[in-house]
């Protein structure tokens, strides 16, 4: 099932330009007065943040940062990223978002793969060591204000800031966000000023935020569906709230102080605030929840329903490689149950089998997504780029080769089966590392679960956060999918790790589990 694709010239999608910035000169012009960003020390109006930004470009010109400079950020979500953001892509920069708590040892890697020109930090982390021996850097406090700008001539010499849409072209490369790197070493996805414009308007088409949403964004910046709320917000003219705390037992009082109405989250995210609201049952003005990073189906989201009874969900299922591959209506999985949408409007959605050849609604394949929301490719990766950007079936342009797997319905409707590492024979039966996962939680106690898929010695391992003993897991799981299907071992724990994206980090149970076998 496919749409039909459209140009860069749509004028509903792409609307007042192909630039990233042209976002932000739209949301001025219409919403300049209205609140644009929040968090810990402040707000600022749409008018507001565009001054800022534009002393951002201004301040990195006189740095030497011009066209095609690279700018590794590792500040958190907050009014200075988003003037980073807007003031570096105006300048005609490459921004590339990193984790704030990134390790040393990530760091390191980052810096030697990315070789940016410049970092940007916040006030406190000005003096860290690891960074200053690879690249030059700033604290965001110096790039706001002019009066606190670095001394001239940090870095060389360049044009002043200018809002020149000559300069760019809507090829040119706004964004480098890495992938998580659960499986591999992460790789930079080089994102168009033009393909993300289109994205961002395409998304906005599907979501329907609105100019009085308050967007409370607890994801991360070097997470694109965090970063995009920033845009987002922009295409709508909301109010996005960055919270100033790390996440504890006071995450949804902060959520029900900041009047926030819109909650873009992930499952792990999820899980949080529905036992959180389960004890405090305060209303909250929440109208609307957005799921991405990992399946939010059965159990999770209908404990997530009950917590927060006034508000919709909406399930979506995407890459950073194409940003978004399918939407769902809001609370569509509730009529048709695990669905993770229709194809983002514009866009080509394919199955296809190890052949690439297409296959009819109802059979499982691998996911493929064609359209102008599909990136540049990889940064360095020509390997990589030849097996995840692949041409599209029957001659439509590229398509990003998700390694994901599902199965479409006759309506066009995508449901999510797994990735290619978590699908797996056993005993004769093809299973997904979410079927058992979503078994686990539907047993009784069972607050969070992760299954991995078998090692070198054929054992299936599942964990799970619960005060139910492991036999009386696996039990209750094998009542629910049978004995071909039930692991071979459980691990209770009181948590499980996640990655700086807020997912279940696969990668360190699948260590933890050959070190204890």
């Amino acid at each position: 099932m496919t749409n039909k694709p459209q140009s860069m010239a749509d004028p509903v999608l792409a609307a007042g330009g192909t630039l990233v910035p042209s976002l932000l000169d739209r949301a001025v012009e219409h919403h300049g007065s209205r609140p644009a960003a929040r968090d810990g020390s402040g707000a600022w109006t749409y008018r507001q943040l565009d001054r800022y930004s534009r002393a951002v470009a201004s301040n990195l010109a006189s740095l030497g940062i011009g066209t095609g400079a690279r700018i590794l950020s590792l500040l958190p979500g907050g009014r200075a990223f988003t003037a980073l953001l807007y003031g570096a892509l105006r300048q005609g920069a490459v921004v590339i978002p990193a984790a704030e708590d990134i390790s040393d040892y990530q760091l390191r890697w980052l810096l030697a793969d990315a070789r940016p020109t410049l970092v940007v930090v916040p006030e406190d982390h000005a003096g860290r060591s690891v960074t200053c021996s690879v690249a030059p850097v700033v604290a965001a406090s110096a790039l706001l204000h002019a009066d606190r700008a670095a001394p001239p001539g940090f870095l060389g010499t360049a044009p002043p800031a200018q809002d020149d849409a000559g300069r760019l072209g809507p090829d040119a490369t706004a964004l480098m966000i890495y992938t998580s790197g659960s499986t591999a070493r992460p790789k930079g996805i080089l994102c168009p000023h033009g393909t993300v414009v289109w994205a961002a308007h395409a998304v906005a088409s599907t979501l329907g935020y609105r100019y009085d949403d308050i967007v409370y964004v607890r994801l991360p910046m070097s997470f694109d569906y965090g970063l995009y709320q920033i845009l987002l917000c922009a295409v709508a003219g909301a109010e996005i709230v960055f919270p100033s705390e790390p996440m504890s037992a006071g995450e949804l009082r902060a959520v029900r102080n900041s009047g926030a109405t819109v909650l873009p989250l992930v499952p792990t995210l999820a899980a949080v605030l529905s036992r959180l609201a389960a004890r405090d049952t305060r209303p909250t003005s929440l109208r609307l929840f957005s799921n991405t990073g990992a399946a939010l189906v059965g159990p999770d989201a209908a404990r997530l329903r009950s917590a927060f009874p006034g508000a919709r969900l909406i399930c979506m299922y995407g890459m950073s490689e194409c940003k978004r591959i399918t939407v769902a209506r809001p609370d569509e999985d509730l009529t048709h149950p695990a669905t993770v949408g229709r194809a983002l409007p514009g866009t080509e959605l394919f199955v296809v089998d190890e052949q690439g050849e297409v296959l009819p609604p109802g059979e499982v394949g691998q996911i493929l997504s064609a359209g102008p929301h599909v990136m540049a490719g990889y940064w360095q990766a020509p390997d990589a780029n030849a097996e995840r950007f692949v041409p599209a079936p029957g001659g439509h342009g590229r398509a990003v080769a998700t390694g994901d797997y599902g199965y479409l319905d006759h309506e066009g409707r995508l449901y999510f089966v797994g990735r290619r590492d978590d699908v797996f024979k056993r005993r004769g039966w093809r299973v997904s590392a979410q079927e058992i996962e979503s078994a686990m939680l539907d047993i009784e106690g069972v607050e969070a679960a992760a299954c991995v898929p078998p090692g070198p010695d054929g054992e299936l391992t599942v964990w799970a956060v619960t005060g139910r003993t492991p036999r009386a897991v696996l039990r209750a799981v094998e009542e629910r999918l049978g004995p071909a299907k039930v692991p071979d071992r459980c691990v209770v724990v009181d948590h499980l790790p996640q990655t700086p994206h807020g997912k279940i980090d696969k990668a360190a149970l699948r260590r933890s589990a050959e070190t204890t076998r």
